[in-house]
C-alpha cells in the first residue's frame, strides 16, 4: 500500500527573538517528523534552526544546502536537487517543515523551493505559516511608524547596492531597505546626496544578541556592518 503523501509547512520563525513565533508556528514544529533549514554550501550553520531549537519536540533535522552565487544554472540546480529531497521525504509519507528567518515568502529561499516543488509535483500539499519580519520587528525596536494615515511605504534590498533606493525615493513616503552591510558606504552615500542622513536609521541583528540602533549614520562611515543590517528612512522626519 503506497503511503499518504505528507504536507510540507513554509514556517517563519520571526527575525531573532524565540518568543517572536506564532502559535501556529509552534504547533506545526511540534507534530512534524522532519524539520529543513536551509544553510550555506560552505556550511551547515542555520541561523532559523538556532532560533527554534528551545522550541522542537525530536523531529529529525536536515540541513539543506544552498550556493551563494547568482549563476542561474547552479541556483536552478541547488533548488531542484532540494525540492526533490523534500519531495522524497513527503512521499515516504512524513510531514516535514521548512524553516526560515523572517517570513517565508519576503526575500526568503522557501518561495524558490516553493516555486520547484509546484513545477516538480503539481499536487503537493504546501501550507506556508507567515512570520514576522525583520522590519516590522525593528520598527517596534525603534518605534518608528512605518506608515501613517495615506502615507505609502517600501520595502528593497540593498545586496546590489543603492541602486533601487534611488529608483523608488521620490514615490514613497516611507522606506525599508534590506541587505546594506555589503554596500553601506556606498548606500550611505546616496542617502547623503538625497539629504537622508538625518532621517535614517540602521538596525543590526534585530531580536539577536548584539542588536544594535544607530540614529546617527556618520558614526558608521567606512565600518564593517553585520550581516543582518537593515535601514528604515523617513522622507519626512524619523517620525518618533
Amino acid at each position: 500500500m503506497t503511503p499518504k503523501t505528507g504536507t510540507l509547512y513554509g514556517i517563519g520563525v520571526g527575525p531573532g527573538d524565540p518568543e517572536l513565533i506564532t502559535l501556529k508556528a509552534l504547533k506545526a514544529l511540534e507534530r512534524v517528523d522532519h524539520i529543513f533549514a536551509s544553510c550555506s554550501t560552505k556550511n551547515n550553520y542555520s541561523l532559523a534552526l538556532n532560533i527554534v531549537r528551545c522550541h522542537l519536540n525530536g523531529a529529525g533535522i536536515e540541513s539543506l544546502p544552498f550556493p551563494m552565487t547568482r549563476d542561474p544554472e547552479i541556483l536552478q540546480a541547488a533548488w531542484e536537487k532540494n525540492a526533490r529531497r523534500v519531495l522524497e521525504v513527503l512521499g515516504a509519507g512524513a510531514d516535514a517543515a521548512f524553516i526560515t528567518l523572517g517570513d517565508p515568502l519576503t526575500y526568503s529561499t522557501f518561495g524558490y523551493l516553493l516555486k520547484t516543488m509546484k513545477r516538480l509535483s503539481p499536487e503537493v500539499r504546501i501550507v506556508t505559516i507567515p512570520g514576522i519580519t525583520s522590519y516590522s520587528a525593528a520598527a517596534a525596536l525603534t518605534q518608528i511608524p512605518l506608515m501613517e494615515g495615506e502615507e505609502s511605504f517600501y520595502l528593497v534590498s540593498g545586496a546590489m547596492g543603492p541602486a533601487k533606493l534611488r529608483e523608488i525615493v521620490d514615490k514613497a513616503d516611507n522606506i525599508v531597505m534590506l541587505k546594506t552591510y555589503r554596500h553601506f558606504d556606498d548606500i550611505y552615500r546616496a542617502l547623503e546626496e538625497m539629504d537622508l542622513i538625518d532621517r535614517t536609521t540602521l538596525v543590526s541583528r534585530c531580536g539577536l544578541e548584539g542588536e544594535t540602533v544607530v540614529q546617527n549614520l556618520r558614526d558608521l562611515r567606512g565600518q564593517p556592518l553585520p550581516y543582518l543590517s537593515m535601514v528604515i528612512i523617513k522622507r519626512k522626519g524619523k517620525g518618533y
